[in-house]
């Protein structure tokens, strides 16, 4: 059945099933229960549709563990090292919002080439060129409509038509010096490159207009890198039938394109795009980025940021926030050009919320928590990572774990008169990491056997003792706490627990401690027929960690609330965060069949295995994961996830 439904997908989605097939489709989907196959940066997967994973994207096959790699479809010809997969929407958050697509692959062996024959200037700072491609550069990039990759955008409210994204640097760089040779020599001053991340665009005649907005300009503060110009590419070409198919607000409009158009325009530009009558429309958007020396940080941009990319993600569970989303990057874009405008909107959305007892009230910059007997500004800072960065909590999103109310109103000002009716409990409690790494037993190396079959009446208790056995479960805790000890938060299961020595508060700021995650650290049960030290560390249980690079918390307390600014996006720091697990070794007991081989077993006097018994080399792995796998049975016990 779940082949069925895999396939299916990929069926229906061609577009040309019945609706009502495509209704019971979804249904039979709704009913099925699936549990994740795999994780990929962050996010859990399977590898066909249930109830819970019903969002499709794609990635690099290679990324996935051989041995459940073949589940997954690859049902995109020209893109064999593509494997589609399916996600639980409730988990994305700003960093997983968008799929973008590696496709470098797709143009490796095309001899990429571009000529940009004008300019026709047909507003200020806004010119269209005929572009002039080689037959194999133009199939390439018409290829793409073909892919089957399109999915509605996350702001299809406010836009029509579909879209995805993907990533190629060779694009990006066939295509910049052309540009660079065709646009007038006064506007490319301090230009560096082309960004490598494009949009592939498809309008249907009848879509909804890509309604006026402002393309948010790229920043990185660090490289003093900005965006200026955006840069269309249209693959296909149509007509308005005399209305503007490109509407530049106070600018000009073009009723009519012709295929192989490229058109750029000044980013400070209001724009609205609209579908041919006549045809599909299909073009891609990239942009041209500068250096500018005089770059500087703005703190109410980089708020106004933070709440549209928080309210995007919360949209998923209340639709009716993704206007407001909408809004608040339009400002963003308007004000890295004119300064930052008030809003005309007359209120703004708010997320009153409750997690075990928390009560807390945000908006994707500032969280209010009221008090309570034992909340801290640390388990204040610790939900609020929670939140905006929607962690797993054992196998559930964070924002699945809230109750949430979408609240409008004019300001913040009734945050505080709500607060001090509610009052919080502790959900986020402090934990001594230390109790996940006891002291080893004191060596005792009098009695050490040589191997498994000359034990020689040594008790379990006194071989666990050798001196070998204590240094490999001494390395083994070292490398564990190398993750653990660092993390701010823990997840013991599906408990949540910080570390307060990992959250500093200094005056009015909270520092959130941490350490870039390490690879996961595995622990070996019994190996074979030799015994030795590391033969007794096993897995005692498994802790999951989340480590966070962010800025310093701003935060203000008074009688009845704390208040926390979160400014993830100011580009003088380098903010992100990473999940997942670690094991944390034990001292283990081995059964006496781990001891000792079977008495039918043949032995000769000489202490070689007889060449009937002999195993190769292939064989002796194959039987050690067996025994991993009867070991693993023996010494389970409940996970515990801790959280960086």
């Amino acid at each position: 059945m779940s082949i069925e439904l895999r396939d299916r997908f990929f069926a229906l989605s061609a577009g040309t099933a019945l609706e009502e097939e495509a209704v019971r489709y979804r249904a039979e989907v709704d009913a099925t229960v699936g549990e994740a196959t795999a994780t990929i940066d962050g996010l859990a997967v399977s590898w066909y549709p249930t109830s819970r994973f019903k969002a499709v994207r794609y990635v690099e096959a290679e990324l996935l563990d051989e041995e459940v790699r073949e589940l997954f479809a690859r049902p995109i010809e020209d893109a064999q090292y593509l494997a589609a997969v399916f996600v639980d929407p409730h988990e994305l958050s700003f960093r997983t919002f968008e799929n973008i697509l590696p496709l470098d692959r797709l143009f490796m062996d095309v001899p990429l080439e571009f000529e940009l024959d004008g300019p026709k200037e047909f507003a200020e700072g806004a010119f269209s060129f005929s572009m002039r491609l080689p037959d194999a550069t133009r199939a390439c990039l018409e290829g793409l409509d073909s892919l089957g990759l399109y999915v509605p955008p996350l702001n299809s409210g406010s836009r029509g038509g579909e879209r995805f994204i993907f990533h190629s640097a060779l694009l990006a760089e066939a295509l910049a010096p052309a540009v660079a040779k065709a646009m007038p020599e006064a506007s490319m001053d301090g230009f560096s490159h082309v960004n490598p991340v494009f949009r592939c665009n498809r309008f249907e005649p009848g879509d909804a207009n890509f309604h006026r907005h402002r393309d948010t300009p790229y920043r990185d503060l660090s490289r003093k890198h900005v965006s200026r110009y955006t840069v269309l590419l249209y693959l296909s070409g149509g007509s308005g039938a005399g209305q503007p198919v490109l509407d530049l607000d106070g600018g000009g409009a073009l009723t009519e394109i012709p295929a192989l158009t490229c058109v750029i325009f000044d980013q400070r530009y209001e724009h609205e795009g609209a579908p041919y009558r006549d045809g599909r429309k299909i073009f891609l958007r990239t942009e041209l980025v500068f250096a500018e020396a005089g770059l500087t940080d703005d703190p109410e941009i980089g708020a106004l940021f933070s709440k549209a990319t928080y309210l995007t993600g919360e949209s998923v569970f209340a639709p009716e926030l993704a206007r407001h989303a909408d809004a608040y990057y339009n400002q963003v874009a308007a004000a890295h050009w004119n300064g930052l405008a008030p809003s005309d909107a007359g209120s703004e959305p708010f997320l009153h919320k409750r997690f075990r007892g928390v009560e807390f009230v945000a908006n994707g910059y500032d969280f209010w928590f009221a008090k309570g007997d034992d909340l801290t500004a640390a388990e204040c800072a610790a939900i609020t990572l929670l939140d905006y960065f929607n962690c797993k909590v054992g196998d559930t999103a964070f924002r699945d774990l809230c109750e949430s109310e979408p609240i409008e109103a004019e300001d913040a000002g009734w945050v505080p008169g709500f607060l001090a009716e509610r009052r919080s409990e502790s959900a986020v409690l402090p934990f001594d990491k230390s109790l996940l790494f006891p002291e080893p037993e004191e060596a005792d190396d009098q009695r050490e056997p040589c191997c498994s079959f000359h034990t020689g009446g040594v008790s379990n208790y006194e071989m666990t003792r050798m001196e070998d056995c204590t240094t490999h479960y001494v390395q083994a805790q070292g490398k564990a706490k190398a993750k653990v000890m660092p993390a701010p938060i823990l997840l013991l299961g599906e408990e949540v627990v910080l570390a307060p020595d990992r959250f500093v508060v200094e005056g009015n700021l909270i520092h959130v401690l941490g350490e870039k995650a390490m690879e996961p650290v595995n622990f070996a049960a019994c190996q074979g027929p030799g015994i030795e030290g590391k033969d007794f560390v096993a897995t005692e249980t498994v802790v999951g960690t989340l480590d966070f690079l962010v800025p310093p918390i701003l935060f203000a307390e008074t009688a009845d609330h704390f208040h926390l600014r979160f400014d993830f996006f100011r580009n003088s720091w380098t903010v992100e965060h990473e999940q997942s697990s670690v094991d944390i070794p034990m001292i283990k007991d081995l059964e006496e069949d781990d001891l000792y081989w079977d008495e039918d077993e043949e032995w000769d006097e000489d202490d070689e295995w007889d060449e009937e018994e002999e195993d190769d080399e292939g064989e002796d792995e194959g039987d050690e994961a067996e025994d991993d796998e009867d070991d693993g049975k023996k010494d389970e016990k409940p996970q515990v996830t801790p959280v960086l």
